[in-house]
């Protein structure tokens, strides 16, 4: 299956240089497909191609949503043996909720969970001039994501790239075709393309688009309470080697109501920068209020709207 989508040389090429590296042919060598696929997409131009190294642990909370992940995962990483069992090809999820609060991170450890390529769909690209050129490339796009599965295919803040679905002139004519192609994609693909779409508001999509059948699952977001809050700060300083017993997290937490993902990220990475221009030897509980104090948070600036 992880070759599927490539030409005889291209199978012939990734075979012979797996060989030479140990001499058979073992599971490992996925990363010689994966690179394969890469230059595949590059190439064709309609979709892109998302180079990641963030892993599930990387994500601070959500523990519904990566459990549910890590079972998909042991589907995917054995999709021969689980379609002869009789299980259904995951189809994909969608992410709804605050901006900075791991949307975009999920998509790309789901892809490095499942050891498949990552390629972004942006509907922006794939608007032509001429009339039904928009439409092609969509068939192309989609018709490429198939090619290279599995694959997850990562649909960031698609309430944007379908603005405007159900209007009657112009462009929002050839937003809700595009629209339409997409939904009937979505329900009749028995592919293993994995789909992530994130967004922040669904409001304004039609309910067609979240009935069941088109995605597995819906996951809704929020910000990250106490307990998640502590996982992400603790995430962030042992990524940069800063993590120390001494830090009073407790104190973090109450100070950091309120702050999403990449608020609380911005803090500790600012408080880093303050502690190497003082030619400080570690951060402190201190050193990181203090960053927490100088860091405007989603609640603050985008208050109205998150109420």
């Amino acid at each position: 299956i992880s070759l599927k989508g490539l030409n005889e040389f291209q199978i012939r090429q990734i075979l012979n240089l797996a060989y030479q590296d140990g001499g058979t042919i073992e599971s490992d060598d996925k990363a010689l497909i994966v690179k394969e696929k890469e230059l595949l997409v590059k190439k064709d131009g309609m979709l892109e191609i998302v180079n990641f190294k963030e892993e599930i642990d990387d994500i601070g909370g959500l523990s519904n949503l990566k459990k549910w992940l890590r079972r998909k995962s042991t589907i995917f990483k054995d999709l021969d043996h689980a379609i002869k069992f009789g299980v259904d090809v995951p189809k994909g999820m969608l992410i709804v909720g605050m901006p900075g609060c791991g949307k975009s991170l999920t998509a790309k450890a789901t892809a490095n969970l499942f050891e498949i390529p990552l390629v972004r769909l942006d509907v922006g690209r794939l608007l032509g001039k001429y009339v039904g050129e928009s439409e092609n490339n969509m068939r192309k796009a989609l018709n490429l994501a198939e090619a290279i599965s599995p694959c997850v295919l990562w649909i960031d803040e698609i309430e944007k790239a379908f603005a405007g679905i159900g209007g009657t002139i112009g462009g929002n004519e050839v937003t809700t075709r595009l629209f339409g192609h997409f939904l009937t994609w979505m329900q009749e693909k028995e592919n293993t393309v994995f789909i992530v779409a994130t967004a922040n508001n669904i409001d304004n999509m039609p309910p067609e688009f979240l009935r069941k059948g088109r995605f597995d699952e819906l996951f809704f977001v929020d910000l990250p309470n106490g307990d998640e809050r502590r996982a992400i700060l603790k995430i962030h300083l042992k990524k940069r080697n800063k993590w120390n017993s001494k830090i009073d997290t407790i104190a973090l937490i109450q100070a950091t109501e309120g702050f999403s993902g990449v608020d609380l990220e911005s803090a500790v990475k600012d408080a880093i920068e303050e502690c190497f221009i003082k030619k400080l030897k570690d951060v402190s509980t201190e050193n990181l209020l203090e960053s927490i104090k100088r860091t405007k948070s989603i609640t603050n600036t985008l208050g109205e709207r998150i109420k």
